[in-house]
């Protein structure tokens, strides 16, 4: 298949875009620019000559004329006759932290995955039982569930699978749903309950204060929670907390 060779805009990562930002181009030890050979072992320096046809100095002659790298406004056009500097933005270190390529047919195609997601997720939302209802928005919403109306619930829950398209989706499929659910209940009616800025989780039953475990940094409890219970040592808890929550209703 014949290569296409096209024009390629760049853009700054940063919001703040200075009226002219200039790239490092070549690798001293100030500003290291190396690229890791996956076939040899080696990081290979890279240096951007305009006058040669391989961004590795290695591979560049001792005719290489240097020039600065310039992004004007936050933005960079380089022409598809440029191809060693197309290679060595490509290469650069800086690229994705930098800076990045814009590429308008990926961004589309991004765009219209969020699009069909958010319309997908909303019909789904839309179309949930009142029990189903119920439980998806234990999950996502929390203890305030059971003092919401259902108008609320379907309001709230629309418009969060509008603002988390993916997320909600993964939820419905997701077999942890209802064990979820029971858990959210638990702490809604303090069967569990938080301790050290929400930390730990603890029994809070008239017989068992003890702690149950420790929430690992960065992520939710609820979920935890109910990982900790589909395993061996947690099944019997689970079902101890099942009975205690049927008599509290």
């Amino acid at each position: 298949m014949k290569q296409i060779f096209e024009n390629k805009v760049y853009r700054l990562v940063s919001n703040k875009r200075p009226l002219a930002f200039m790239l490092a181009s070549r690798h001293n030890r100030r500003s290291p620019l190396l690229h890791f050979d996956e076939d040899t072992g080696v990081n290979r320096p890279l240096r951007y000559a305009r006058n040669q046809k391989s961004p590795f100095e290695d591979e560049q002659d001792g005719n290489a004329i240097l020039e600065p790298i310039v992004f004007e406004d936050g933005m960079l056009v380089v022409q598809k006759q440029n191809q060693v500097l197309q290679k060595f933005l490509h290469l650069h270190p800086g690229n994705g932290t930098i800076f990045y390529e814009i590429n308008k047919k990926q961004d589309a195609a991004d765009q219209l995955e969020y699009v069909e997601a958010e319309l997908d997720a909303q019909i789904l939302a839309r179309e949930l039982e009142t029990e189903k209802l119920l439980t998806v928005c234990r999950v996502f919403l929390g203890a305030a569930v059971d003092k919401m109306s259902i108008p609320e619930l379907k309001r709230d829950i629309l418009i969060y699978a509008k603002n988390q398209p993916f997320e909600f989706l993964e939820i419905l499929d997701d077999p942890m749903l209802e064990m979820q659910d029971h858990v959210a209940q638990f702490f809604a009616q303090s069967l569990l309950i938080y301790k050290n800025n929400n930390k730990d989780v603890y029994f809070n039953l008239p017989k068992n204060k003890s702690k149950m475990l420790t929430v690992p940094f960065g992520e939710e409890g609820v979920y935890i929670v109910a990982s900790y219970m589909q395993s061996d040592d947690g099944i019997e808890t689970y079902k101890l907390l099942k009975k205690a929550l049927k008599k509290d209703k």
